[in-house]
Protein backbone atom coordinates (compact mmCIF):
# COMPACT_ATOMS: atom_id res chain seq x y z
CA UNK A 1 0.00 0.00 0.00
CA UNK A 2 2.79 2.43 0.93
CA UNK A 3 4.68 1.57 -2.25
CA UNK A 4 1.59 2.29 -4.34
CA UNK A 5 1.09 5.65 -2.60
CA UNK A 6 4.75 6.51 -3.15
CA UNK A 7 4.47 5.70 -6.86
CA UNK A 8 1.35 7.85 -7.24
CA UNK A 9 3.04 10.80 -5.56
CA UNK A 10 6.21 10.23 -7.60
CA UNK A 11 4.32 10.15 -10.91
CA UNK A 12 2.26 13.21 -9.95
CA UNK A 13 5.33 15.33 -9.21
CA UNK A 14 7.14 13.94 -12.25
CA UNK A 15 4.27 15.02 -14.52
CA UNK A 16 4.10 18.41 -12.77
CA UNK A 17 7.85 18.92 -13.19
CA UNK A 18 7.75 17.92 -16.87
CA UNK A 19 4.78 20.22 -17.50
CA UNK A 20 6.57 23.17 -15.89
CA UNK A 21 9.78 22.34 -17.75
CA UNK A 22 7.84 22.24 -21.04
CA UNK A 23 6.10 25.55 -20.30
CA UNK A 24 9.37 27.26 -19.38
CA UNK A 25 11.06 25.85 -22.49
CA UNK A 26 8.24 27.15 -24.69
CA UNK A 27 8.46 30.58 -23.04
CA UNK A 28 12.22 30.76 -23.58
CA UNK A 29 11.99 29.59 -27.19
CA UNK A 30 9.18 31.99 -28.11
CA UNK A 31 11.09 34.80 -26.40
CA UNK A 32 14.15 34.47 -28.62
CA UNK A 33 12.92 32.93 -31.88
CA UNK A 34 11.83 35.26 -34.70
CA UNK A 35 12.69 38.48 -32.85
CA UNK A 36 15.18 39.95 -35.38
CA UNK A 37 17.68 40.31 -32.54
CA UNK A 38 20.60 41.43 -34.68
CA UNK A 39 18.57 43.56 -37.11
CA UNK A 40 19.65 47.22 -36.88
CA UNK A 41 16.28 48.36 -38.26
CA UNK A 42 14.76 47.50 -34.88
CA UNK A 43 15.69 48.96 -31.46
CA UNK A 44 18.66 47.21 -29.82
CA UNK A 45 17.85 44.30 -27.51
CA UNK A 46 18.90 45.01 -23.91
CA UNK A 47 17.31 42.11 -22.05
CA UNK A 48 14.11 40.16 -21.63
CA UNK A 49 10.95 40.24 -19.55
CA UNK A 50 12.73 37.84 -17.19
CA UNK A 51 15.32 40.56 -16.44
CA UNK A 52 12.41 42.82 -15.51
CA UNK A 53 11.11 40.22 -13.07
CA UNK A 54 14.56 39.90 -11.47
CA UNK A 55 14.76 43.70 -11.12
CA UNK A 56 11.08 44.20 -10.28
CA UNK A 57 11.59 46.05 -6.98
CA UNK A 58 13.83 48.63 -8.70
CA UNK A 59 12.26 48.36 -12.14
CA UNK A 60 12.18 52.07 -12.95
CA UNK A 61 15.84 52.47 -11.96
CA UNK A 62 16.73 49.43 -14.07
CA UNK A 63 15.04 50.91 -17.15
CA UNK A 64 16.60 54.32 -16.44
CA UNK A 65 20.12 52.89 -16.49
CA UNK A 66 19.53 51.31 -19.90
CA UNK A 67 17.97 54.51 -21.28
CA UNK A 68 21.05 56.59 -20.33
CA UNK A 69 22.97 55.03 -23.24
CA UNK A 70 20.04 53.74 -25.34
CA UNK A 71 17.17 56.25 -25.66
CA UNK A 72 15.15 53.56 -27.46
CA UNK A 73 15.60 49.85 -26.76
CA UNK A 74 13.83 46.49 -26.63
CA UNK A 75 13.22 43.88 -23.97
CA UNK A 76 12.12 40.55 -25.40
CA UNK A 77 8.89 38.89 -24.31
CA UNK A 78 7.22 35.69 -25.56
CA UNK A 79 6.18 36.16 -29.22
CA UNK A 80 6.98 39.87 -29.35
CA UNK A 81 9.21 42.71 -28.23
CA UNK A 82 8.48 45.41 -25.70
CA UNK A 83 9.88 48.73 -26.93
CA UNK A 84 10.91 51.45 -24.47
CA UNK A 85 11.78 55.02 -25.36
CA UNK A 86 12.89 58.28 -23.77
CA UNK A 87 13.21 60.05 -27.14
CA UNK A 88 10.90 63.07 -27.06
CA UNK A 89 10.42 62.82 -30.85
CA UNK A 90 9.09 59.29 -30.45
CA UNK A 91 6.80 60.36 -27.61
CA UNK A 92 5.27 63.10 -29.76
CA UNK A 93 4.97 60.65 -32.66
CA UNK A 94 2.94 58.03 -30.76
CA UNK A 95 0.88 60.45 -28.66
CA UNK A 96 0.10 63.06 -31.31
CA UNK A 97 1.46 62.75 -34.87
CA UNK A 98 0.42 59.10 -35.33
CA UNK A 99 -2.20 59.08 -32.58
CA UNK A 100 -4.59 57.14 -34.83
CA UNK A 101 -2.07 54.28 -35.17
CA UNK A 102 -1.39 53.79 -31.45
CA UNK A 103 -4.01 52.55 -29.02
CA UNK A 104 -4.24 51.02 -25.58
CA UNK A 105 -4.57 47.75 -27.47
CA UNK A 106 -6.17 44.43 -26.59
CA UNK A 107 -3.17 43.20 -24.58
CA UNK A 108 -3.23 46.24 -22.30
CA UNK A 109 -7.01 46.19 -22.01
CA UNK A 110 -7.04 42.50 -21.06
CA UNK A 111 -4.20 42.98 -18.58
CA UNK A 112 -5.80 45.82 -16.60
CA UNK A 113 -9.49 45.06 -17.17
CA UNK A 114 -10.14 43.40 -13.79
CA UNK A 115 -9.25 46.65 -12.00
CA UNK A 116 -9.93 49.43 -14.51
CA UNK A 117 -12.71 47.75 -16.50
CA UNK A 118 -13.88 49.97 -19.37
CA UNK A 119 -12.77 53.17 -17.67
CA UNK A 120 -11.01 55.95 -19.56
CA UNK A 121 -7.49 54.63 -18.84
CA UNK A 122 -8.25 51.24 -20.40
CA UNK A 123 -10.31 51.94 -23.52
CA UNK A 124 -10.03 53.40 -27.01
CA UNK A 125 -12.36 54.65 -29.73
CA UNK A 126 -16.00 55.37 -28.85
CA UNK A 127 -15.86 54.54 -25.14
CA UNK A 128 -12.79 56.72 -24.70
CA UNK A 129 -14.36 59.61 -26.67
CA UNK A 130 -17.59 59.36 -24.66
CA UNK A 131 -15.83 59.47 -21.28
CA UNK A 132 -13.39 62.12 -22.45
CA UNK A 133 -16.22 64.37 -23.60
CA UNK A 134 -18.20 63.82 -20.42
CA UNK A 135 -15.20 64.47 -18.17
CA UNK A 136 -14.14 67.49 -20.24
CA UNK A 137 -17.53 69.14 -19.73
CA UNK A 138 -17.44 68.43 -16.01
CA UNK A 139 -13.90 69.73 -15.44
CA UNK A 140 -14.69 72.93 -17.31
CA UNK A 141 -17.68 73.88 -15.13
CA UNK A 142 -17.31 76.73 -12.69
CA UNK A 143 -19.53 74.79 -10.26
CA UNK A 144 -16.99 71.96 -9.99
CA UNK A 145 -14.04 74.37 -9.76
CA UNK A 146 -15.57 76.39 -6.90
CA UNK A 147 -16.90 73.31 -5.10
CA UNK A 148 -13.58 71.45 -5.35
CA UNK A 149 -11.51 74.40 -4.12
CA UNK A 150 -13.79 74.78 -1.07
CA UNK A 151 -13.35 71.07 -0.35
CA UNK A 152 -9.55 71.30 -0.80
CA UNK A 153 -9.31 74.27 1.58
CA UNK A 154 -11.48 72.60 4.20
CA UNK A 155 -9.47 69.37 4.09
CA UNK A 156 -6.16 71.27 4.09
CA UNK A 157 -7.23 72.88 7.38
CA UNK A 158 -8.06 69.44 8.80
CA UNK A 159 -4.65 68.21 7.69
CA UNK A 160 -2.90 71.09 9.47
CA UNK A 161 -4.77 70.20 12.68
CA UNK A 162 -3.68 66.56 12.40
CA UNK A 163 -0.02 67.55 11.86
CA UNK A 164 -0.30 70.06 14.72
CA UNK A 165 -1.23 67.20 17.05
CA UNK A 166 1.89 65.27 16.05
CA UNK A 167 4.02 68.42 16.26
CA UNK A 168 2.85 69.35 19.76
CA UNK A 169 3.55 65.80 20.92
CA UNK A 170 6.91 65.80 19.10
CA UNK A 171 5.88 62.58 17.42
CA UNK A 172 6.87 61.09 14.08
CA UNK A 173 4.13 60.73 11.47
CA UNK A 174 3.89 59.28 7.96
CA UNK A 175 3.26 62.20 5.60
CA UNK A 176 2.24 59.85 2.77
CA UNK A 177 -0.42 58.19 4.92
CA UNK A 178 -2.08 61.41 6.07
CA UNK A 179 -1.84 63.10 2.66
CA UNK A 180 -3.41 59.98 1.10
CA UNK A 181 -6.27 60.27 3.61
CA UNK A 182 -6.63 63.98 2.85
CA UNK A 183 -6.86 63.44 -0.92
CA UNK A 184 -9.15 60.46 -0.36
CA UNK A 185 -11.51 62.67 1.64
CA UNK A 186 -11.39 65.27 -1.13
CA UNK A 187 -11.98 62.85 -3.99
CA UNK A 188 -14.91 61.20 -2.21
CA UNK A 189 -16.53 64.58 -1.58
CA UNK A 190 -15.79 66.12 -4.99
CA UNK A 191 -16.18 62.90 -6.96
CA UNK A 192 -19.01 61.16 -5.13
CA UNK A 193 -20.57 63.70 -2.76
CA UNK A 194 -19.71 61.55 0.26
CA UNK A 195 -18.09 62.66 3.53
CA UNK A 196 -15.83 59.88 4.81
CA UNK A 197 -13.49 61.96 7.03
CA UNK A 198 -10.70 59.40 6.96
CA UNK A 199 -8.28 62.01 8.36
CA UNK A 200 -10.32 62.10 11.55
CA UNK A 201 -11.85 58.65 11.87
CA UNK A 202 -11.23 56.01 9.20
CA UNK A 203 -13.84 53.27 9.23
CA UNK A 204 -12.79 49.64 9.00
CA UNK A 205 -14.67 49.30 5.71
CA UNK A 206 -12.82 52.25 4.12
CA UNK A 207 -9.43 50.97 5.29
CA UNK A 208 -10.14 47.52 3.84
CA UNK A 209 -11.27 49.10 0.57
CA UNK A 210 -8.16 51.28 0.25
CA UNK A 211 -5.80 48.41 1.05
CA UNK A 212 -7.56 46.27 -1.57
CA UNK A 213 -7.33 49.13 -4.06
CA UNK A 214 -3.59 49.73 -3.51
CA UNK A 215 -2.74 46.02 -3.51
CA UNK A 216 -4.73 45.51 -6.72
CA UNK A 217 -2.81 48.39 -8.30
CA UNK A 218 0.47 46.56 -7.62
CA UNK A 219 -0.81 43.08 -8.53
CA UNK A 220 -2.26 44.17 -11.88
CA UNK A 221 0.95 46.03 -12.77
CA UNK A 222 2.94 42.88 -12.09
CA UNK A 223 0.96 41.07 -14.78
CA UNK A 224 2.95 42.96 -17.44
CA UNK A 225 6.06 41.10 -16.33
CA UNK A 226 4.50 37.71 -15.52
CA UNK A 227 4.04 35.53 -18.62
CA UNK A 228 2.08 32.98 -16.54
CA UNK A 229 -0.53 35.32 -15.08
CA UNK A 230 -3.38 34.04 -17.29
CA UNK A 231 -2.68 30.45 -16.23
CA UNK A 232 -2.60 31.49 -12.57
CA UNK A 233 -5.87 33.31 -13.09
CA UNK A 234 -7.55 30.20 -14.51
CA UNK A 235 -6.16 28.10 -11.62
CA UNK A 236 -7.01 30.86 -9.10
CA UNK A 237 -3.47 30.56 -7.77
CA UNK A 238 -0.94 32.86 -6.08
CA UNK A 239 -1.08 36.55 -6.98
CA UNK A 240 -4.18 36.04 -9.11
CA UNK A 241 -6.07 34.50 -6.19
CA UNK A 242 -5.15 37.54 -4.07
CA UNK A 243 -6.20 39.90 -6.85
CA UNK A 244 -9.58 38.19 -7.21
CA UNK A 245 -10.31 38.69 -3.49
CA UNK A 246 -9.26 42.34 -3.64
CA UNK A 247 -11.39 43.05 -6.72
CA UNK A 248 -14.42 41.55 -4.94
CA UNK A 249 -13.88 43.97 -2.03
CA UNK A 250 -13.53 46.91 -4.45
CA UNK A 251 -16.62 45.97 -6.47
CA UNK A 252 -18.82 45.51 -3.40
CA UNK A 253 -17.74 48.88 -1.97
CA UNK A 254 -18.25 50.86 -5.19
CA UNK A 255 -21.58 49.24 -6.11
CA UNK A 256 -22.81 49.97 -2.59
CA UNK A 257 -21.77 53.60 -3.06
CA UNK A 258 -23.62 53.84 -6.39
CA UNK A 259 -26.76 52.21 -4.97
CA UNK A 260 -26.80 54.51 -1.94
CA UNK A 261 -26.20 57.61 -4.04
CA UNK A 262 -28.91 56.70 -6.55
CA UNK A 263 -31.42 56.12 -3.74
CA UNK A 264 -30.49 59.46 -2.12
CA UNK A 265 -30.88 61.37 -5.37
CA UNK A 266 -34.24 59.80 -6.11
CA UNK A 267 -35.79 61.73 -3.22
CA UNK A 268 -34.06 65.04 -3.99
CA UNK A 269 -35.52 67.63 -6.30
CA UNK A 270 -32.37 69.54 -7.30
CA UNK A 271 -30.86 66.58 -9.16
CA UNK A 272 -29.65 68.71 -12.07
CA UNK A 273 -27.68 71.07 -9.84
CA UNK A 274 -25.51 68.55 -8.00
CA UNK A 275 -21.88 69.52 -7.57
CA UNK A 276 -20.20 66.12 -7.22
CA UNK A 277 -19.27 64.17 -10.34
CA UNK A 278 -21.04 60.90 -9.48
CA UNK A 279 -24.37 62.72 -9.24
CA UNK A 280 -23.73 64.27 -12.64
CA UNK A 281 -22.75 60.90 -14.13
CA UNK A 282 -25.93 59.43 -12.67
CA UNK A 283 -27.85 62.14 -14.50
CA UNK A 284 -26.19 60.93 -17.70
CA UNK A 285 -27.15 57.35 -16.86
CA UNK A 286 -30.81 58.40 -16.70
CA UNK A 287 -30.48 59.74 -20.25
CA UNK A 288 -28.72 56.62 -21.53
CA UNK A 289 -29.40 53.69 -19.13
CA UNK A 290 -28.51 50.97 -21.64
CA UNK A 291 -24.90 52.15 -21.91
CA UNK A 292 -24.35 53.95 -18.58
CA UNK A 293 -24.89 50.83 -16.47
CA UNK A 294 -23.81 50.47 -12.85
CA UNK A 295 -20.85 48.37 -14.05
CA UNK A 296 -19.77 51.17 -16.39
CA UNK A 297 -20.18 53.71 -13.58
CA UNK A 298 -18.02 51.48 -11.38
CA UNK A 299 -15.25 51.61 -14.00
CA UNK A 300 -15.51 55.41 -14.34
CA UNK A 301 -15.37 55.86 -10.55
CA UNK A 302 -12.24 53.73 -10.09
CA UNK A 303 -10.42 55.44 -12.97
CA UNK A 304 -11.35 58.83 -11.58
CA UNK A 305 -10.22 57.75 -8.11
CA UNK A 306 -6.74 56.65 -9.18
CA UNK A 307 -6.38 59.87 -11.17
CA UNK A 308 -7.62 62.15 -8.41
CA UNK A 309 -6.32 60.49 -5.25
CA UNK A 310 -3.10 58.62 -5.99
CA UNK A 311 -1.49 61.11 -8.33
CA UNK A 312 -1.90 64.17 -6.09
CA UNK A 313 -1.06 62.31 -2.87
CA UNK A 314 2.01 60.65 -4.36
CA UNK A 315 3.31 63.93 -5.78
CA UNK A 316 2.79 65.74 -2.47
CA UNK A 317 4.60 62.93 -0.61
CA UNK A 318 7.64 63.17 -2.91
CA UNK A 319 7.38 66.98 -2.76
CA UNK A 320 7.83 66.98 1.03
CA UNK A 321 10.67 64.50 0.67
CA UNK A 322 12.36 66.92 -1.73
CA UNK A 323 11.76 69.86 0.63
CA UNK A 324 13.40 67.92 3.46
CA UNK A 325 16.38 67.03 1.26
CA UNK A 326 16.61 70.65 0.05
CA UNK A 327 15.92 72.89 3.09
CA UNK A 328 16.77 76.07 1.15
CA UNK A 329 13.97 75.28 -1.31
CA UNK A 330 11.63 74.63 1.64
CA UNK A 331 12.38 78.09 3.03
CA UNK A 332 11.87 79.72 -0.38
CA UNK A 333 8.46 78.09 -0.71
CA UNK A 334 7.52 79.18 2.82
CA UNK A 335 8.61 82.77 2.15
CA UNK A 336 6.58 82.89 -1.06
CA UNK A 337 3.51 81.69 0.85
CA UNK A 338 4.05 84.40 3.48
CA UNK A 339 4.51 87.11 0.85
CA UNK A 340 1.57 86.13 -1.35
CA UNK A 341 -0.87 85.67 1.55
CA UNK A 342 0.51 88.67 3.51
CA UNK A 343 0.78 86.62 6.71
CA UNK A 344 3.95 87.79 8.44
CA UNK A 345 2.38 87.37 11.89
CA UNK A 346 3.67 84.86 14.43
CA UNK A 347 0.10 83.89 15.32
CA UNK A 348 -2.43 82.90 12.66
CA UNK A 349 -6.05 81.84 12.56
CA UNK A 350 -6.08 78.61 10.59
CA UNK A 351 -9.51 78.97 8.99
CA UNK A 352 -8.85 82.57 8.00
CA UNK A 353 -5.56 81.54 6.42
CA UNK A 354 -6.97 78.72 4.25
CA UNK A 355 -9.90 80.91 3.19
CA UNK A 356 -7.32 83.42 1.99
CA UNK A 357 -5.90 80.82 -0.47
CA UNK A 358 -7.89 82.28 -3.34
CA UNK A 359 -7.58 81.58 -7.06
CA UNK A 360 -5.72 84.87 -7.40
CA UNK A 361 -3.20 83.87 -4.71
CA UNK A 362 -2.76 80.41 -6.22
CA UNK A 363 -1.87 82.00 -9.56
CA UNK A 364 0.85 84.08 -7.88
CA UNK A 365 2.63 81.04 -6.40
CA UNK A 366 5.18 80.66 -9.20
CA UNK A 367 8.00 79.19 -7.08
CA UNK A 368 5.67 76.63 -5.46
CA UNK A 369 4.31 75.72 -8.90
CA UNK A 370 7.90 75.25 -10.11
CA UNK A 371 8.81 73.11 -7.08
CA UNK A 372 5.78 70.85 -7.59
CA UNK A 373 6.54 70.58 -11.30
CA UNK A 374 10.17 69.74 -10.58
CA UNK A 375 8.95 67.03 -8.20
CA UNK A 376 6.77 65.62 -10.98
CA UNK A 377 9.72 65.70 -13.38
CA UNK A 378 11.76 63.44 -11.10
CA UNK A 379 8.89 61.50 -9.52
CA UNK A 380 6.03 61.39 -12.04
CA UNK A 381 2.79 60.05 -10.61
CA UNK A 382 2.62 57.49 -13.44
CA UNK A 383 6.24 56.35 -14.00
CA UNK A 384 5.66 54.57 -17.33
CA UNK A 385 2.88 53.83 -19.77
CA UNK A 386 2.55 52.76 -23.38
CA UNK A 387 0.63 52.51 -26.63
CA UNK A 388 0.25 49.57 -29.01
CA UNK A 389 0.86 49.88 -32.76
CA UNK A 390 -2.20 49.06 -34.89
CA UNK A 391 -0.01 48.84 -38.01
CA UNK A 392 3.72 48.58 -38.77
CA UNK A 393 5.42 51.92 -38.26
CA UNK A 394 8.77 53.71 -38.25
CA UNK A 395 9.60 55.96 -35.31
CA UNK A 396 11.28 59.38 -35.83
CA UNK A 397 14.58 57.93 -34.57
CA UNK A 398 14.46 55.44 -37.47
CA UNK A 399 13.55 52.27 -35.62
CA UNK A 400 10.76 50.00 -36.84
CA UNK A 401 7.74 48.95 -34.78
CA UNK A 402 5.79 45.84 -35.74
CA UNK A 403 2.01 45.69 -35.62
CA UNK A 404 0.92 44.57 -32.15
CA UNK A 405 4.09 45.72 -30.38
CA UNK A 406 3.76 48.18 -27.51
CA UNK A 407 5.95 51.27 -27.23
CA UNK A 408 6.37 52.36 -23.60
CA UNK A 409 7.45 55.92 -22.83
CA UNK A 410 9.37 56.12 -19.57
CA UNK A 411 8.27 59.20 -17.64
CA UNK A 412 10.45 58.33 -14.64
CA UNK A 413 13.54 57.77 -16.76
CA UNK A 414 12.93 60.80 -19.00
CA UNK A 415 13.17 63.15 -16.02
CA UNK A 416 16.68 61.83 -15.37
CA UNK A 417 18.07 61.98 -18.91
CA UNK A 418 20.95 64.48 -19.46
CA UNK A 419 20.14 64.52 -23.19
CA UNK A 420 16.69 65.94 -22.31
CA UNK A 421 17.29 68.12 -19.24
CA UNK A 422 21.04 68.79 -19.24
CA UNK A 423 23.89 67.61 -17.04
CA UNK A 424 21.99 68.52 -13.86
CA UNK A 425 19.03 66.33 -14.84
CA UNK A 426 19.09 64.33 -11.58
CA UNK A 427 19.27 67.44 -9.39
CA UNK A 428 16.18 69.02 -7.83
CA UNK A 429 16.21 72.56 -9.25
CA UNK A 430 12.85 74.41 -9.25
CA UNK A 431 14.64 77.41 -10.78
CA UNK A 432 14.89 75.58 -14.12
CA UNK A 433 11.17 76.34 -14.55
CA UNK A 434 11.42 80.07 -13.83
CA UNK A 435 12.32 83.09 -15.92
CA UNK A 436 12.46 86.40 -14.02
CA UNK A 437 10.47 84.69 -11.27
CA UNK A 438 7.64 83.62 -13.58
CA UNK A 439 6.86 79.95 -14.23
CA UNK A 440 7.65 78.83 -17.79
CA UNK A 441 6.13 75.53 -18.98
CA UNK A 442 7.99 73.04 -21.16
CA UNK A 443 6.72 70.94 -24.04
CA UNK A 444 4.33 68.23 -22.79
CA UNK A 445 6.36 65.73 -24.86
CA UNK A 446 9.42 66.60 -22.77
CA UNK A 447 7.64 66.98 -19.43
CA UNK A 448 5.35 63.98 -19.78
CA UNK A 449 3.96 63.73 -16.23
CA UNK A 450 0.44 64.62 -17.42
CA UNK A 451 0.82 62.75 -20.73
CA UNK A 452 0.35 64.66 -23.98
CA UNK A 453 -1.61 64.87 -27.22
CA UNK A 454 -5.35 64.12 -27.44
CA UNK A 455 -5.17 62.02 -24.23
CA UNK A 456 -3.46 64.69 -22.11
CA UNK A 457 -4.75 64.68 -18.53
CA UNK A 458 -7.98 66.67 -18.21
CA UNK A 459 -7.48 67.03 -14.46
CA UNK A 460 -4.07 68.76 -14.65
CA UNK A 461 -5.30 72.14 -13.33
CA UNK A 462 -7.54 70.32 -10.84
CA UNK A 463 -4.50 68.44 -9.48
CA UNK A 464 -2.29 71.53 -9.27
CA UNK A 465 -4.98 73.45 -7.34
CA UNK A 466 -5.32 70.66 -4.80
CA UNK A 467 -1.55 70.20 -4.39
CA UNK A 468 -0.88 73.94 -4.07
CA UNK A 469 -3.62 74.48 -1.47
CA UNK A 470 -2.37 71.57 0.66
CA UNK A 471 1.29 72.57 0.26
CA UNK A 472 0.63 76.24 1.12
CA UNK A 473 -1.23 75.32 4.29
CA UNK A 474 1.35 72.84 5.55
CA UNK A 475 4.47 74.83 4.67
CA UNK A 476 3.10 78.05 6.19
CA UNK A 477 2.54 76.43 9.57
CA UNK A 478 5.39 73.89 9.76
CA UNK A 479 9.00 73.21 8.87
CA UNK A 480 9.49 69.53 7.98
CA UNK A 481 12.45 67.26 8.74
CA UNK A 482 13.15 63.64 7.83
CA UNK A 483 13.11 61.17 10.68
CA UNK A 484 16.35 59.66 9.41
CA UNK A 485 18.50 61.45 6.83
CA UNK A 486 20.53 58.30 6.07
CA UNK A 487 17.66 55.96 5.21
CA UNK A 488 17.07 55.26 1.54
CA UNK A 489 13.66 56.33 0.28
CA UNK A 490 12.37 54.39 -2.70
CA UNK A 491 9.14 53.49 -4.46
CA UNK A 492 6.75 50.57 -4.57
CA UNK A 493 6.62 49.20 -8.12
CA UNK A 494 3.06 49.72 -9.34
CA UNK A 495 1.06 51.90 -11.77
CA UNK A 496 1.45 54.95 -9.54
CA UNK A 497 4.63 56.01 -7.74
CA UNK A 498 3.99 55.35 -4.04
CA UNK A 499 6.81 55.82 -1.54
CA UNK A 500 7.63 52.33 -0.29
CA UNK A 501 6.72 51.96 3.41
CA UNK A 502 5.82 55.64 3.71
CA UNK A 503 7.80 58.74 4.70
CA UNK A 504 8.19 59.40 8.46
CA UNK A 505 8.73 63.11 9.26
CA UNK A 506 8.90 65.56 12.14
CA UNK A 507 7.01 68.86 11.93
CA UNK A 508 8.38 71.96 13.70
CA UNK A 509 5.94 74.90 14.10
CA UNK A 510 6.67 78.11 12.15
CA UNK A 511 3.98 80.06 13.99
CA UNK A 512 1.27 79.66 16.60
CA UNK A 513 -2.13 78.42 15.43
CA UNK A 514 -5.40 79.60 16.97
CA UNK A 515 -9.01 78.84 16.10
Amino acid sequence: MMNMLFLIVFYFFSILFLTLFLLISILILTTFIGQSIGNSKFPPVKGTVFHQLINFKTLFHYLTQIALTNPTFRLLAPNKSKIYTCDTRNVEHILKTKFHNYSKGKFNHDTIFDLFGDGIFAVDDEKWRHQRKLASVEFSTRVLRDFSCNVFRRNAAKLVRVVLGFSNARMLFDIQDIVMKCTLDSIFKVGFGVEIQSLERSSKEENIFMKAFNDSNALVFRRYLDPLWKLKRVLNFGSEASLKKNIKIIDDFVHSLIKTKRKLLSVQKDFNDKEDMLSRFLLESKKDPSNMTDEYLRDIILNFMIAGKDTSANTLSWFFYMLCKNPLVQEKVAQEVINVTSTQETQLNLDEFVNNITDDNLDKMHYLHAALTETLRLYPAVPMTGRTAEENDILPDGYMVNKGETVYYLSYAMGRMPYIWGDDAEEFQPERWLKDGIFQPESSFKFIAFHAGPRICLGKDFAYRQMKIVAMALVRFFRFKLANETNDVTYRTMFTLHIHKGLPLYAVPRCDVYE
